[in-house]
């Protein structure tokens, strides 16, 4: 537990370094790659007033093309970020010429990218999400916030949860929900894996990761790498142990 302690606050201020140089910056398709079939691109969306710095690692790591979707937190409600998102995400299809993307959402990244698959007709659009520390349950630290609009909807059980519970037997995009047992935010943990009957996922548990450390953690990185190749299994779920 002390590792994993020790952990957090390292990565949490590796990130906090990073921050300011990505303040305001987005990661976009390059001119000269715009009106060329390209591989399906990865979108990555950051937690709630995060940027891009907390996929520094991952961008990194990932051979194919990477682009990122920026919203404010002072959106009133999670269901105008996703809308935007979908309408980005067809601007990006109407510029690249591709028909199919990938997602990897961090925290509530995470949820604003299953709301849009789920709910939008994003699967469409969408062949696999990944979601990183998202609480598809709620959390219970989102009652500390309680002036903030978009904090008030990760309540568990609130009207946002309730209507993603409903059923999506035509959502065909499948997700990858990585959880760290060191993650302080999410609580209860169980609420940070994604339980619905109708979605095609896979949930996996990594060992001593935390909130912010789970999005730079190797085997996390390596797993989503591994995506770009299709596998002939889909394990339902799995433990990732702690790297040595």
């Amino acid at each position: 537990m002390l590792r994993a302690v020790l952990g957090e606050i390292t990565g949490v201020m590796t990130h906090v370094a990073r921050y300011p140089a990505a303040i305001g910056r987005r990661w976009t398709i390059a001119s000269d790659m715009k009106q060329k079939t390209l591989e399906r691109p990865i979108v990555v969306l950051p937690g709630l007033a995060d940027n891009t710095a907390v996929f520094t690692e991952l961008k990194r790591a990932l051979p194919r093309p990477v682009v990122s979707f920026g919203y404010s937190p002072l959106t009133g409600d999670l269901r105008t970020a996703a809308a935007r998102l979908a309408a980005q995400i067809e601007e990006l299809c109407a510029v690249t010429g591709v028909s199919t993307v990938d997602l990897v959402g961090h925290s509530l990244g995470g949820l604003i990218a299953r709301y849009y698959v789920q709910r939008l007709d994003g699967h469409r659009r969408v062949q696999t999400t990944v979601t990183i520390a998202t609480p598809h349950g709620g959390t219970m630290t989102a009652w500390l916030l309680c002036t903030v609009p978009l904090v008030r909807q990760l309540r568990p059980g609130s009207e946002l949860f309730r209507e993603l519970a409903e059923p999506a037997p035509e959502c065909t995009t499948r997700f990858v929900v990585f959880s760290g047992t060191a993650d302080a935010l999410i609580l209860p943990a169980r609420n940070s894996r994604l339980e619905h009957p109708d979605l095609r996922v896979r949930n996996v548990v990594t060992d001593g990761a935390g909130h912010f450390t789970l999005a730079a953690h190797p085997d996390v990185i390596a797993a989503v790498r591994d995506l770009a190749v299709p596998k002939p299994t889909d394990p339902g779920n799995e433990r990732v142990p702690k790297s040595a």
